[in-house]
């Protein structure tokens, strides 16, 4: 297994990503549909750390998600 360290581009932190072996990676904590991901493929270019994923779910990013 490959890890990559990233920085968020939506926080600017850094974090582990495991893209590789999704299963692994923090961000397969979040659940997400698919109009999710869409939205945040739209404004983002890269992963986003846990965190921000959490909160952009939550409804306290700069937009929100479907619910």
């Amino acid at each position: 297994m490959t890890k990559t360290n990233k920085y968020c581009p939506r926080c600017k932190k850094g974090f582990e990503c495991k893209a590789n072996s999704i299963s692994e990676c923090q961000c397969s904590t979040v659940t997400l549909t698919e109009k999710d991901r869409k939205l945040i493929n739209s404004k983002f270019e890269d992963c986003l750390c846990v965190e921000c994923l959490k909160e952009i779910k939550a409804g306290k990013g700069n937009f929100k998600l479907s619910r």
